[in-house]
């Protein structure tokens, strides 16, 4: 007995019993009458308000795709309504285009058609016809060449400068079974002189500035892949 309770054994005893009242202490103890958890949790969700003002509401994804499609349909309306410019036959052609192209945008292809219209009239003043050759249709570009080919059997050359688009609308815009056309009076500003082999000035004046006046029609196949658009057909309105 007294090999039992040595003083080791006893301070092995005293610190089992420190530790185990910690434990209890911080832990707790079970009475018997505690509640599950699943009915502690319904407590508390039963006193937190219906509508608590504290919770922010997120929309469903559903609800986010209605708004943006509602949106981007309001801003075409806008769009078609501003741009025909109270010509029925033009807003309902605009109409008819986006039904099928979902990408079409009459704002978007107006910036589009005068970028075009830049790069066409410089790269033929130019004489690039690989340039041309990826914007013109194959009529139009053969028409092109021809008259960079005449000029240059001539030993004329052109300087020219693109000074600006005055204006640029609608004329007309219909869909023809898959193909969107669209027409588009242009009227631009631009400095053009040409020159024989000698470098005299054969046409127009150095430093002056020329309006010019065209309808151009842009055409593209709604079912292809291809995004772009084509110069069909051109004409000069002076």
């Amino acid at each position: 007995m007294g090999e039992f309770l040595d003083f080791p054994t006893l301070i092995v005893i005293i610190v089992a019993i420190v530790v185990l009242l910690r434990l209890r202490s911080v832990l707790g103890t079970r009475t018997g009458n505690e509640r599950p958890p699943s009915q502690r949790y319904e407590s508390v969700s039963r006193t937190r308000p219906d509508n608590d003002e504290n919770v922010v509401q997120m929309p469903r994804r559903g609800q986010v795709d209605n708004a943006e499609a509602e949106r981007a349909q309001r801003k075409l309306e806008a769009e078609i309504e501003k741009f025909s410019a109270g010509k029925p036959e033009v807003e309902a052609g605009l109409r008819a285009i986006a039904d099928v192209d979902p990408a079409f945008s009459p704002k978007q292809f107006l910036e589009g058609a005068k970028a075009a219209y830049e790069m066409i009239v410089t790269a033929y003043a130019a004489g690039d016809r690989k340039a041309l050759k990826g914007l013109l249709d194959k009529d139009v570009y053969d028409s092109f060449d021809a008259a960079i080919t005449e000029r240059e059997a001539a030993g004329h050359s052109t300087e020219f400068t693109f000074v600006g688009l005055s204006n640029i609308e609608y004329v007309e815009a219909e869909l023809d079974k898959r193909n969107a056309v669209v027409t588009l009076k242009i009227d631009a500003e631009v400095v053009s002189i040409t020159k024989d082999r000698e470098g005299e000035i054969v046409e127009g004046t150095p430093g002056q500035v020329v309006a010019i006046a065209d309808e151009w029609t842009f055409m593209r196949n709604t079912k292809s892949r291809d995004p772009n658009w084509k110069l069909v057909a051109t004409n000069d309105l002076e």
